[in-house]
């Protein structure tokens, strides 16, 4: 009897703790599968976030898949293979302009072009590109993009230069180094500082002329008012959209405060040693990031002022259109951003 009484109370004991411990073993991190275009700096705040720990610091488990082009990225996220992406926005917004419209823009980590044009040294400005092999990543990418203002620019028509899709900056230096092309885009340390290195000079250095243009941006899939269930699907992932832009803050103030864990988390993730080739892609892109994930309209009209030549569509969009400011504007009345940046 006496031990029909122990194991009772062992019983209801063991059932009080499964069901006082349950509810907080049971709660999983949130899941976000998201895509980004580039391996440069300005896309490298989920590296950053995951070497200071901000991924778990919100409970948020994100994985990141790497797509070569923004191109391809739109393709991704349009099959539902992701939910967020930090990527150049001429795709996604050349989508928008064609009636694909569930793309919107959440949050702006840079609204100006960085990309650069190397060269062999006997091409000594743009106008000696004519009936030349130049290397981009793809047609519609963000290098295209900026090729294409830089050209007419220095008055040569894109036609008059023969593209070549490499597939991505990487593969734009090894084609530069190879001689598959005579010059290419290059952007962040794996381009300009290198090819420099090797005898190649800038034809254009492009973070002088500041061309405007969303280039890295966060966007973010939204369903249309057809569905509830997709209503529904978005009113549960809300949250975790929110903690998803509040860690790319913080890993963006944390690029301005602490250029060691910055150079750390790009060397290795680049496999860079050099610390002058650090220096010269930190300087190149700090200076236009966004420290607030600010959106500048005049970057998003640029972008639709270009797409509108090939597609008529785009004229009759508005850059808020395609922006949304509901993260942004919360963490701003928040005080989210003051905290962040007090005494930076």
């Amino acid at each position: 009897m006496k031990l029909r009484l122990v194991v009772r109370s062992c019983c209801r004991i063991g059932l009080l703790l499964v069901f006082t411990i349950l509810p907080y073993q049971g709660l999983a991190a949130d899941k976000l599968v998201g895509f980004h275009s580039a391996r440069t700096m300005s896309q490298s705040m989920p590296w950053i976030a995951e070497e200071a720990g901000l991924f778990k610091k919100y409970d948020l488990e994100f994985q990141l898949v790497y797509i070569s082009s923004a191109s391809l990225v739109t393709g991704a996220m349009l099959s539902g293979e992701g939910e967020v992406a930090i990527t150049g926005g001429e795709s996604t917004i050349r989508a928008y302009a064609q009636g694909v419209n569930e793309f919107v823009f959440i949050a702006s980590a840079k609204n100006t072009l960085t990309h650069s044009i190397m060269g062999r040294p006997e091409i000594k400005n743009p106008e000696a590109l004519k009936g030349r092999r130049l290397g981009l990543t793809r047609l519609g990418s963000n290098s295209h993009y900026f090729v294409i203002q830089v050209l007419r620019k220095f008055g040569v028509e894109p036609a008059e230069v023969n593209f070549l899709q490499t597939g991505g900056q990487v593969e734009n230096l090894a084609a530069l180094l190879g001689g598959a092309v005579d010059a290419a885009t290059m952007t962040g340390p794996s381009g300009g500082s290198r090819a420099a290195a090797q005898g190649f000079r800038y034809v254009v250095y492009g973070p002088d002329l500041r061309i405007p243009f969303a280039a890295a941006t966060l966007v973010t899939r939204f369903a249309a008012a057809t569905l509830v269930t997709r209503r529904s699907s978005i009113r549960t992932r809300s949250p975790v959209i929110e903690k998803f832009v509040r860690v790319m803050a913080e890993a963006v103030k944390i690029m301005f405060a602490d250029k060691e864990l910055t150079y750390k988390v790009l060397g290795r993730q680049l496999r860079i040693s050099d610390r002058k080739i650090l220096d010269a892609a930190y300087d190149e892109e700090i200076k236009v990031m966004e420290p607030r994930l600010e959106f500048k309209t005049e970057s998003f009209q640029a972008i639709l002022d270009e797409t509108a030549k090939v597609d008529p569509r785009a004229k009759k969009l508005k850059p808020q259109d395609v922006i949304d400011r509901t993260y942004l504007d919360k963490l701003e009345k928040s005080g989210f951003f003051d905290r962040l940046w007090a005494g930076k």
